[in-house]
Order: structure tokens, then sequence, then C-alpha cells
């Protein structure tokens, strides 16, 4: 099955000049969400984690199911003051600011064996940030990993560890 046959592309969203790819279409399409659950499943389990981090927001609809089946611990990598209790951050810069990606402090054990998992690669910003900040808390990232990736940005070229894509965009 051809997934990015169930992926819409969307011109100008959210801004002028951007093509969003719209995983929306995928996520309500029984078989083809099935197909692309299973794929993942499998490039995840052969780095053999113990924990899966899911990159906010559409990475935690990836991430959540994907543990669930290989039977991994969950946690959440989020934007600012969106998590309770004490947590950790790291800021990076954005091709226009900086950003800042948190994580609760008790999330994961040091030791862990973590894989980032997000819908999209992109420029590598968040999901780098991200490696980084499991890092510094003394878990081990064994991979990174996303339904889709934008080649052309060279994003995976940031992340320092294994990572792979279901889906990649040329251009």
């Amino acid at each position: 099955m051809d997934l990015k046959d169930h992926i819409r592309a969307i011109p100008d969203f959210p801004k002028p000049g951007i093509l969003f790819y719209d995983i929306s279409t995928l996520l309500r399409h029984a078989d083809a969400w099935q197909v692309a659950m299973g794929r993942l499943s499998k490039m995840v389990r052969a780095h053999h984690p113990t924990v899966l981090a899911g990159v906010e927001s559409r990475g935690f609809l990836l991430a959540a199911p994907l543990a669930l089946n290989l039977g991994c611990g969950f946690v959440m990598l989020r934007k600012r003051g969106k998590l309770p209790g004490q947590c950790v951050g790291l800021d990076y810069d954005l091709e226009y600011g900086t950003d800042r990606v948190e994580i609760q402090a008790d999330a994961i054990e040091p030791g862990a064996r973590v894989v980032v998992v997000d819908d999209l690669l992109a420029t590598g910003g968040t999901m780098s940030a991200g490696i980084k900040l499991i890092q510094s808390i003394g878990a081990e990232v064994v991979a990174a990993v996303a339904l889709m990736e934008l080649s052309f940005l060279k994003g995976r070229d940031r992340l320092h560890v294994p990572f792979e894509a279901l889906i990649q965009y040329d251009a």
C-alpha cells in the first residue's frame, strides 16, 4: 500500500508558501492506519526501546499506540508550560526565533532506551532538541522515527542518532 495516497497535501497552510501534509486522512482510513502502524512498529522494534517519546502533538498520535503495541512506556515531549509537576527543558533555535521543549523530570529512568517519535521531520530542530533533552537526563536515545520526512530540508543531518521515516517527500 502506498501510504502517500492517504495523506492530503494542503497548500498555503498554516501560512502562504507552506505545503502542509495532513495525516487526518490517513488516520480515518482504517486499513491505511493499520498498515502505517504495522510498518512503524517493525521499524521501532528493531531498536529494542523501553520507552517511546512522542513529540507534541501529532507525535503523540503515533507514539502512544506504538508503545502499547510494543509493550513500552510512553512519555510526552511538550512545549513550555504544558506538563504538570517538575519539568526539565531545553531551549532551541528556530528559523524565526526560539522555542522550548520540556519533559517531566521523573518521566524517564536514567539508562532507558528511548526512541523519539514524530509525525514529520522537516528541518530537524524540534526532534534534535528532544533528543538532546532526553540525553541530558541520562537516557539513551537509540533512534528517532517519523511517519514522514521532508528530505530536501536535510533535518536528519541534525539528529546524530539513527533515523528512519516511512515516507519521504523530496520537494
